[in-house]
């Protein structure tokens, strides 16, 4: 009986065990699962495209004016525009198309910035130079020090096709030559955002053709979702230095004519090449939230696979994106009618635009509310088709189109295009604006990207969650909006340069709260050159901000020279002998914070002393006064402390 009692408490000993391994099993497997699906959050975004765009605001302005950013060729890149162009499409050597989207500042760079050499600038691919600013301001839109993040585990994945640039400069100077390597490689492109920076995590370039940056957008979630990295820049860029894909594209008779893409339009005759650079700064969204970072949107899926063996290497292959839709769907944990809007790929070719159309409808399509259709548009019938920076362009048009509530017009698409049988599915192209409304539901958009090269890449956006999408300032630290605003810059004319842009950017955004730039402002690297412009108001700080930027005096403008030093900023109390009569009091009456923390003060002084401390700063009759010691030494303690509040 005792041996049967045993055997029994061994089984059930055992069973207790096994229960407890399959339960801690199946915590691992959801913890995992969890993981592997968490949303990604995009904190921050830069970019620079056609059309003079230096910011994601001014892409969406420009969008959102329906403007045409397309233009000549530059005539500052040695291509000999005249005898380049040949309307024959089968004149050697020769294009057809003398349009496209270009940065025709491409060649401007602040070498000294990022303490790199004239010859090493000059032998770099504009592409990095490109990059490396672009990485800055991601960092800086993200209200991240970017030295703050050295010897973090921060990746870099980037998005490069083009690396001709070292043909384009002629004979190579002697002086140039140890610098061909680096200046010109394509591996290192990221790697030199990474160095730059101090950036320790992975650093991968990409090239997958046209779908390069929407692919290096993928393996940065991936590469966070895994904790190869906490932070993650992702995105492309490209720069034209040599006209060979126009040379290449005439003989294919793949070229619009005028180098405008007419995105799934009926009057659609060839793409429209151009450049561009475009960045997102991303982070898992339960860091973003823990590190207190504003959301601009969510990553929710995305997917990548090939066309293989179909019908031709560069030829778009329609099951092969239907099935990367619906496993970024899958990935996101969507229905293909939870999304509202595609971002096509669209590049405007009587080849590529019907196959991709008929992928969405078959995907996207089907299935869908009454009234509720799949609106279809592409950046690229604005700007042009940027190539490695293209499926960046439509990630940040989405996020910008999210917080905006408005889907702006595909242009040149008037007419949908008749080699599209659109009434097998519920996908309208969007010829005219349409509002994007809630309805009580999250906004979602999908991306495309297909390259030639056969890699496709599809990503799900949504918007950020309530809550998330701006980071609070914690009331007014002065009364009446007297604010400071800080800037900065390693010279003079950056100085003022900075002064000049954030002028031009405060005029044009009227809703802008002047408190809240004076913190974002606050939360930027500061430099040698440093200058505060304080105000009672928005006017009062504009002109302020104006007389800085033309370098002319002004009563409310402090300018001088800092000290860089490491370390985090140290409060000094001053010691007796820095006390005057009615100190304090200005601060007392304009700001509630220093007020605050004044009466703070008084109280854990009160049970040491019989006086009041305000009552001695304000000469409050019967009040103490500073001449006498034991008044003065806790006096000093306090307004200090109440300053260091106030600074903080």
């Amino acid at each position: 009986m005792t041996d049967n009692l045993s055997d029994q408490e061994r089984l059930r000993a055992y069973l207790r065990k096994a229960a407890a391994d399959l339960d801690k099993a199946d915590r691992r497997i959801r913890e995992l699962e969890r993981r592997d699906s968490e949303p990604i959050a995009i904190v921050g975004m830069s970019c620079r495209y056609p059309g003079g765009v230096s910011s994601p605001q001014g892409l969406w302005d420009l969008v959102a004016q329906g403007t045409d950013a397309i233009s000549e060729f530059p005539g500052d890149r040695g291509w000999g525009v005249e005898r380049l162009f040949d309307l024959d499409p089968d004149s050697s050597g020769r294009t057809y198309a003398r349009h496209g989207g270009f940065m025709h500042d491409a060649g401007e760079f602040d070498a000294e910035f990022f303490s790199i050499g004239p010859r090493e600038a000059l032998a770099m691919d504009p592409q990095q130079r490109l990059l490396l600013e672009a990485s800055w301001e991601a960092f800086e839109e993200a209200g991240i020090d970017p030295e703050s993040l050295r010897g973090s585990q921060t990746g870099v994945f980037t998005g490069v096709m083009y690396q001709d640039y070292g043909t384009n400069i002629g004979p190579v100077p002697a002086e140039l030559e140890g610098y061909r390597g680096t200046g010109a490689g394509g591996g290192v492109i990221s790697g030199r955002i990474a160095y730059t920076f101090g950036l320790e995590g992975p650093a991968v370039s990409v090239d997958t053709a046209c779908s390069s940056s929407l692919v290096a957008i993928h393996l940065a979630c991936h590469s966070l979702r895994s904790r190869e990295c906490e932070l993650a820049l992702a995105g492309g860029v490209t720069v034209l230095s040599t006209p060979s894909v126009y040379v290449v594209f005439s003989r294919q008779r793949g070229l619009s004519p005028d180098g405008r893409c007419r995105s799934f339009g009926a009057s659609a005759d060839g793409t429209g090449f151009s450049e561009g650079v475009g960045l997102l700064l991303l982070e898992r969204l339960s860091v973003a939230r823990r590190n207190g970072h504003r959301v601009l949107g969510l990553v929710r899926g995305s997917a990548v696979n090939q066309d293989g063996a179909s019908n031709g290497l560069t030829a778009p292959n329609g099951p092969s994106q239907e099935r990367v839709i619906r496993q970024a769907l899958v990935n996101a944990g969507l229905s293909g009618s939870d999304v509202d809007v595609v971002e096509g790929h669209g590049t405007g070719t009587t080849l590529g635009d019907p196959i991709e159309a008929q992928a969405l409808l078959a995907t996207y399509g089907q299935g869908r509310e009454e009234g509720r259709p799949l609106w279809l548009g592409s950046v690229k019938s604005n700007i042009g088709h940027t190539q490695a920076a293209a499926g960046v362009a439509g990630v940040i048009k989405m996020v910008m189109a999210m917080r905006h509530g408005l889907l702006p017009k595909t242009l040149n698409a008037d007419e949908p295009s008749p080699h599209v049988d659109w009434s097998t599915g519920e996908v309208r192209l969007l010829s005219e604006p349409a509002p994007w409304e809630s309805n009580g539901v999250q906004r979602r958009a999908g991306v495309s990207s297909f390259g030639a090269s056969g890699t496709n890449a599809h990503l799900i956006l949504e918007e950020a969650p309530a809550g998330d999408t701006v980071a609070p300032v914690e009331g007014t630290v002065f009364a009446g909006d007297v604010v400071p605003w800080v800037v900065s810059g390693k010279s003079v004319p950056a100085l003022r340069g900075q002064a000049g842009r954030l002028l031009a950017h405060v005029e044009s955004a009227s809703e802008l709260d002047v408190v809240d730039v004076g913190v974002s402002l606050a939360a930027r690297s500061v430099f040698e050159r440093r200058a505060v412009v304080v105000g009672n108001g928005r006017e009062e700080l504009l002109e302020g901000l104006a007389a800085l930027a033309e370098g002319m005096p002004s009563p409310s403008v402090v300018e001088g020279v800092g000290p860089l030093v490491g370390g985090g900023p140290v409060f000094v109390f001053s010691g007796q002998g820095g006390q005057w009569l009615g100190m304090g009091v200005e601060l007392l009456d304009s700001s509630a914070v220093f007020a605050g923390l004044v009466a703070e003060c008084g109280v854990a002084l009160s049970p040491f002393v019989d006086w009041v401390l305000e009552d001695v700063l304000r000469g409050v009759g019967g009040a103490p006064g500073l001449d006498r010691v034991d008044v003065v030494q806790p006096v000093l303690w306090g307004v200090m402390v109440a300053v260091a509040g106030l600074w903080r």
